[in-house]
Protein backbone atom coordinates (compact mmCIF):
# COMPACT_ATOMS: atom_id res chain seq x y z
CA UNK A 1 0.00 0.00 0.00
CA UNK A 2 1.40 3.37 -0.98
CA UNK A 3 0.83 6.78 0.50
CA UNK A 4 -0.92 9.20 -1.85
CA UNK A 5 0.30 12.68 -1.02
CA UNK A 6 -1.92 15.75 -1.40
CA UNK A 7 -0.56 18.88 -3.10
CA UNK A 8 0.02 20.78 0.17
CA UNK A 9 1.87 17.92 1.91
CA UNK A 10 5.00 18.94 3.86
CA UNK A 11 7.78 16.35 4.06
CA UNK A 12 9.59 18.16 6.87
CA UNK A 13 7.92 20.36 9.50
CA UNK A 14 9.88 22.73 11.72
CA UNK A 15 8.31 22.77 15.19
CA UNK A 16 10.04 24.09 18.35
CA UNK A 17 13.48 24.11 16.67
CA UNK A 18 13.09 20.44 15.69
CA UNK A 19 12.57 18.86 12.28
CA UNK A 20 9.57 16.53 12.18
CA UNK A 21 9.14 13.84 9.54
CA UNK A 22 5.98 14.57 7.56
CA UNK A 23 5.47 10.94 6.51
CA UNK A 24 5.01 9.68 10.11
CA UNK A 25 1.84 9.83 12.16
CA UNK A 26 1.71 13.16 13.95
CA UNK A 27 1.62 11.42 17.34
CA UNK A 28 4.93 9.64 16.70
CA UNK A 29 6.48 12.51 14.80
CA UNK A 30 6.03 14.84 17.79
CA UNK A 31 8.11 12.49 19.95
CA UNK A 32 11.26 13.62 18.15
CA UNK A 33 10.91 16.93 20.06
CA UNK A 34 12.96 16.73 23.24
CA UNK A 35 10.67 16.51 26.28
CA UNK A 36 7.72 15.01 24.37
CA UNK A 37 6.90 11.32 24.66
CA UNK A 38 4.14 9.23 23.15
CA UNK A 39 1.67 9.80 25.98
CA UNK A 40 2.25 13.56 26.13
CA UNK A 41 1.96 13.95 22.35
CA UNK A 42 -1.26 11.89 22.32
CA UNK A 43 -2.75 14.00 25.11
CA UNK A 44 -1.77 17.28 23.43
CA UNK A 45 -3.33 16.16 20.15
CA UNK A 46 -6.57 15.26 21.93
CA UNK A 47 -6.65 18.66 23.66
CA UNK A 48 -5.98 20.39 20.32
CA UNK A 49 -8.76 18.27 18.73
CA UNK A 50 -6.54 16.74 16.04
CA UNK A 51 -6.74 13.11 14.94
CA UNK A 52 -3.55 11.32 16.14
CA UNK A 53 -3.61 8.93 13.17
CA UNK A 54 -3.12 11.73 10.61
CA UNK A 55 0.27 12.24 8.99
CA UNK A 56 2.36 15.14 10.22
CA UNK A 57 2.70 16.60 6.73
CA UNK A 58 -1.08 16.88 6.34
CA UNK A 59 -1.49 19.42 9.16
CA UNK A 60 -2.20 23.04 8.31
CA UNK A 61 -0.22 25.91 9.83
CA UNK A 62 -3.17 26.75 12.11
CA UNK A 63 -3.32 23.16 13.44
CA UNK A 64 0.44 23.10 14.09
CA UNK A 65 0.18 26.38 16.02
CA UNK A 66 -2.70 24.92 18.05
CA UNK A 67 -0.66 21.83 18.99
CA UNK A 68 2.37 23.96 19.94
CA UNK A 69 0.13 26.21 22.05
CA UNK A 70 -1.21 23.19 23.97
CA UNK A 71 2.29 21.74 24.43
CA UNK A 72 3.72 25.02 25.76
CA UNK A 73 0.77 25.88 28.05
CA UNK A 74 -0.48 22.51 29.35
CA UNK A 75 -2.12 23.81 32.54
CA UNK A 76 -4.40 26.15 30.56
CA UNK A 77 -5.75 23.12 28.69
CA UNK A 78 -6.42 21.15 31.90
CA UNK A 79 -3.51 18.73 31.54
CA UNK A 80 -2.92 17.44 35.10
CA UNK A 81 0.11 18.61 37.08
CA UNK A 82 1.39 15.06 37.57
CA UNK A 83 1.78 14.73 33.79
CA UNK A 84 4.34 17.55 33.56
CA UNK A 85 8.11 17.02 33.51
CA UNK A 86 8.98 20.12 35.55
CA UNK A 87 7.06 19.93 38.83
CA UNK A 88 7.75 22.33 41.70
CA UNK A 89 10.60 24.19 40.00
CA UNK A 90 13.38 24.84 42.58
CA UNK A 91 13.58 28.55 41.71
CA UNK A 92 9.92 29.60 41.71
CA UNK A 93 7.92 26.50 42.68
CA UNK A 94 5.86 26.56 39.48
CA UNK A 95 4.59 23.61 37.44
CA UNK A 96 5.53 23.58 33.76
CA UNK A 97 6.52 21.28 30.92
CA UNK A 98 9.99 22.00 29.51
CA UNK A 99 10.44 21.36 25.78
CA UNK A 100 13.36 21.35 23.31
CA UNK A 101 16.06 23.96 24.08
CA UNK A 102 14.32 25.08 27.26
CA UNK A 103 14.64 21.55 28.67
CA UNK A 104 18.38 21.48 27.96
CA UNK A 105 18.84 24.87 29.63
CA UNK A 106 16.90 23.87 32.75
CA UNK A 107 18.79 20.58 33.12
CA UNK A 108 22.12 22.37 32.77
CA UNK A 109 21.03 24.95 35.37
CA UNK A 110 19.97 22.16 37.75
CA UNK A 111 23.34 20.41 37.42
CA UNK A 112 25.18 23.70 37.98
CA UNK A 113 23.06 24.39 41.07
CA UNK A 114 23.87 20.91 42.44
CA UNK A 115 27.59 21.41 41.81
CA UNK A 116 27.53 24.84 43.43
CA UNK A 117 25.78 23.49 46.54
CA UNK A 118 28.25 20.58 46.61
CA UNK A 119 25.43 18.02 46.67
CA UNK A 120 26.40 14.37 46.35
CA UNK A 121 24.67 14.22 42.96
CA UNK A 122 26.40 17.39 41.80
CA UNK A 123 29.84 16.14 42.78
CA UNK A 124 29.29 12.85 40.95
CA UNK A 125 28.08 14.75 37.86
CA UNK A 126 31.22 16.87 38.10
CA UNK A 127 33.46 13.78 38.29
CA UNK A 128 31.61 12.14 35.39
CA UNK A 129 30.75 8.94 37.30
CA UNK A 130 27.46 7.15 37.93
CA UNK A 131 24.95 9.22 39.90
CA UNK A 132 22.02 6.96 40.72
CA UNK A 133 23.59 4.37 43.00
CA UNK A 134 24.87 1.94 40.39
CA UNK A 135 27.91 -0.22 41.03
CA UNK A 136 31.09 1.26 39.58
CA UNK A 137 33.75 -1.31 40.43
CA UNK A 138 33.67 -3.09 37.08
CA UNK A 139 31.21 -1.20 34.87
CA UNK A 140 31.23 2.22 33.28
CA UNK A 141 34.97 2.54 32.77
CA UNK A 142 34.65 4.10 29.29
CA UNK A 143 38.10 3.65 27.80
CA UNK A 144 40.13 3.15 30.94
CA UNK A 145 42.22 0.00 31.14
CA UNK A 146 40.27 -3.12 31.98
CA UNK A 147 41.52 -6.33 33.51
CA UNK A 148 44.56 -7.43 35.45
CA UNK A 149 48.04 -6.31 34.46
CA UNK A 150 50.66 -9.08 34.05
CA UNK A 151 54.03 -9.06 35.75
CA UNK A 152 56.98 -8.81 33.44
CA UNK A 153 59.70 -11.42 33.57
CA UNK A 154 59.92 -14.65 35.48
Amino acid sequence: MSLVLPADFQHILRVLNTNLAGEENIMYSLTSIRGVGRRYSNLCLKKAEIDPSRRAGQLSEEEVKRVVQVMQNPLQYKIPKWFLNRQKDPKDGSYSHALANDLNTKLRDDFERMKKMRLHRGIRHMWGIRVRGQHTKTTGRRGRTVGVSKKKGG
